[in-house]
């Protein structure tokens, strides 16, 4: 039996670290966004700040421990065998959950997670505990959980959201009134006293009131005093002089070595959130895996009594944890954040949501709720200008003047200037290492996420035309997280319960479960980079000479015509043949053809400004290369949509002579796109005549298809739902081919302008 559990406690540090990989991908979001947002550094410098801040940070998160051990749950209550269904259920749920989330570049929150599906899992084993002993689950259930602190620490996690967001709105108003966006100028006057403040605020939360409960607050001084007694002794000493050093250290900087005063606070900051990062979500990882292997070490210390006899009282009590296995956790945390991919997925995510500037393509669209709260909010403001003096507004809006330091030719610029960067590092920062010094522990990712909202909206970033789509982005982040808090909860509770009734055997069937759900995202995370790195192949860039922009506009119009040219095929092949799964491969050729049209033409603004050394007309012919792909993509999906809807719906076929006509109009059509791919491809524009002739008997035959059907129409051969999609499919297909002679046209016109350009 001893072996068994020590192979449980083996598998619950496995866990650990594959829930160290995941989370940390799914939290590098935390402290990341601001520096790499802001591009206040190379990437290299900001991942070593925050490795940094994570190291020591990790030497903090002792104290966090006790929310595993005793935090949701009475222990004393539940004996050894069921601690461990407890702990293993939780682990399993925790790896996949954030795996998913990370797949899908969905910031969502490690503590969150970790609490309810404690609260799952106690749950579960409670009821089955109860059952067993023929109480009353509604009576008996209060005593084997922690509701008063549960309840505590979920009402401080979602206060935490309210809080962030405000105090975030309101700093960087202040903020931003103070050095408006041309922040050079205030900055060579204020900037060291706003970088001293900054960082001191940072030294008092994180070391003066960060080192309660940490692995070395009762290390003893020579006067025999401990640090952390020492240190709360003398704080205003401490604050006086690190004020000081810091207004001179950073002064002494920017005079010598000119280095940014800003860039400074930055990645002081960095450094401090990935310090509060690891000192309140530590516990998330390995505090569950820890308090198995106590629970394992006092139950092998007791003899070894029956698992299902051991209650576990010492989980109730104090109980250190080795700082070597703090460092150890802390430095695979390092190792996930400079290698996960997943990370940068995340990330992406909130500096999109973020973004100061027009440019890209926002991740989502617009929701009811959305529009709704950006049209009231419109017409407060309206409202409140008028009954405001107008020189007060005019002095406000002096302020929030946009002006970026960015050159016009820089395509890749930050997302946001540094003065927010460093409000949402400062501001977050201080909100968790407050919430870590009460020992509640608050959701990183909320706290940030939420901060960097309310920085957004006070800096304008969420103007007019961008407001719907952020907002609807937030409420999409924001319901994936009570999505966390639903799932955790329920599939940790699940686990546990099958476990609890099916017995030791679950435990593995689970694990592998886990395994491979990581797998198989993994795989699917892989894919979709791959897709997108090969549309992100075809982007044009403005250090791109004029070969490379001929050569990616030409791979653009290639995929048109033979996606065009697959739709129909496969569409047409499947339809008479009502052969479902050719026409789920045409509807997956479309969707992703659409997609992609629609991208193009979504970044047509950023695309025309990269095309710097081009004329008007060359700007001109590429917007109508796009305009025509686009077009040809409603076309295919226009005609393919009828034509699935008649099969799903099992009506009746086409008659053989209307059968025979499609056939024959695809072949001809597949002949035709072969032609112009060949001539696209070669750049063989002299061909264009005769393609324009074989679209044109092309043409010539859906007319007589059209009139055909007429005839069958009056001859009563055909019903009227036949008729309706037999003209549809005509009407489009000729709209495609009017685009698809167009696109080749506007293509030749692109490249000869574009060569002209010396």
């Amino acid at each position: 039996m001893d072996n068994f559990y020590l192979i449980l406690v083996v598998v619950l540090f496995a866990l650990a670290i594959s829930d160290l990989i995941v989370g940390v991908s799914n939290d590098a979001v935390n402290f990341l966004n601001s520096a790499i947002g802001s591009k206040a550094a190379p990437k290299w410098v900001i991942f070593l700040m925050a490795s940094l801040g994570v190291l020591v940070g990790a030497t903090f998160s002792n104290g966090m421990m006790e929310v595993a051990r005793k935090g949701i749950f009475h222990p004393e209550m539940f004996y050894f065998s069921e601690i461990m269904v407890i702990f293993l259920a939780v682990m399993i749920t925790d790896v996949i959950l954030l795996d998913m989330f990370n797949t899908f570049g969905m910031p969502t929150s490690t503590t969150v997670s970790i609490v309810f599906e404690l609260l799952g899992s106690a749950v579960a084993v409670s009821v089955v505990k109860i059952k067993a002993a023929g109480g009353s689950i509604v009576m008996e259930l209060a005593q084997y959980i922690n509701s008063g602190k549960a309840l505590a620490i979920i009402s401080g996690i979602l206060v935490s959201v309210f809080i962030a967001f405000t105090v975030g709105a309101v700093v960087q108003y202040i903020a931003r009134m103070v050095f408006t966006f041309q922040y050079r100028k205030t900055m060579k006057y204020a900037g060291a006293i706003f970088g001293g403040l900054a960082i001191t605020a940072i030294t008092y939360f994180m070391l003066i009131k960060g080192i309660h409960g940490s692995s070395f607050a009762d290390i003893k001084l020579p006067g025999g005093e401990s640090i952390e007694s020492w240190s709360a002794s003398n704080t205003w000493t401490i604050m006086l002089y690190s004020f000081l050093f810091w207004t001179v250290l950073i002064q002494l900087l920017r005079w010598i070595f000119k280095i940014k005063i800003l860039k400074v606070v930055v990645l002081a900051g960095t450094f401090a959130l990935a310090m509060a990062f690891a000192g309140n979500d530590l516990v998330n990882f390995i505090g569950v895996p820890l308090a198995g292997y106590n629970s394992f070490k006092a139950w092998v210390a007791s003899g070894g009594p029956a698992p299902d006899s051991f209650t576990m009282e010492m989980l109730a009590g104090k109980v250190g944890t080795p700082t070597y296995m703090l460092l150890i956790a802390g430095f695979v945390m390092i190792i996930t954040l400079i290698m996960s991919r997943k990370a940068r997925s995340v990330v992406a995510t909130t500096v999109d949501l973020s973004r100061q500037y027009e440019g890209g393509t926002e991740r989502f669209d617009s929701s009811l709720a959305a529009r709704v709260l950006v049209r009231s909010s419109t017409r407060f403001n309206n409202k409140l200008t008028k009954v405001l003096p107008g020189a007060l507004t005019r002095m406000v809006q002096s302020r929030f003047e946009p002006y970026s330091y960015v050159s016009e030719d820089e395509t890749d610029g930050p997302a946001f200037d540094k003065v927010r960067a460093a409000v949402n590092l400062v501001v977050a920062s201080i909100l968790i290492a407050i919430g870590t010094s009460l020992k509640l522990p608050l959701s990183t990712t909320y706290v940030t996420f939420m901060v960097a909202m309310g920085t957004s909206l006070a800096d304008r970033a969420w103007d007019r035309e961008s407001a719907v789509y952020r907002i609807s982005g937030v409420f999409s982040v924001i319901g994936g997280w009570f999505l966390t808090a639903l799932i955790a909860f329920s599939v940790s509770a699940i686990i546990a319960l099958l476990i609890s009734l099916s017995g030791n055997f679950m435990i593995f069937v689970f694990i592998a479960l886990a395994i491979f759900m990581v797998i198989r995202t993994q795989i699917f995370f892989k894919k979709r980079a791959k897709k997108k790195a090969a549309e992100e192949e075809e982007d044009i860039d403005v250090a791109d000479a004029n070969e490379q922009i001929i050569e990616k506009s030409s791979k653009q119009v290639v995929k048109a015509i033979v996606s065009s040219n697959q739709i129909v095929s496969l569409g047409i092949e499947g339809f008479v043949q009502e052969d479902r799964g050719k026409l789920k491969t045409a509807e997956e050729a479309c969707m992703t053809f659409s997609k992609k049209a629609k991208r193009n033409k979504e970044k047509v603004y950023s695309t025309v400004n990269n095309i710097t050394a081009g004329t008007l007309e060359t700007s001109h012919f590429y917007v109508q290369m796009i305009e025509h792909q686009r077009l040809m993509a409603h076309a295919v999906h226009f005609m393919l949509e009828p034509m699935i809807k008649h099969v799903e719906n099992n009506h009746k076929p086409f008659i053989p002579e209307q059968i025979e006509k499609l056939n024959e109009l695809s072949q001809q059509m597949d002949s035709l796109f072969n032609y112009v791919l060949h001539a696209v491809k070669e750049e063989n524009f002299d061909e264009l005549d005769n393609i324009v002739k074989e679209r044109d008997n092309l043409i010539d035959l859906l007319k007589k298809m059209e009139k055909n059907q007429i005839k069958r129409i009056k001859n009563k051969a055909v019903n009227t739902r036949n008729s309706q999609l037999f003209f549809k499919i005509i009407s489009e297909i000729e709209f495609l081919l009017l685009h698809v002679v167009n696109l080749v046209k506007a293509q030749r016109d692109f490249i000869t302008n574009t060569r002209q350009i010396k």
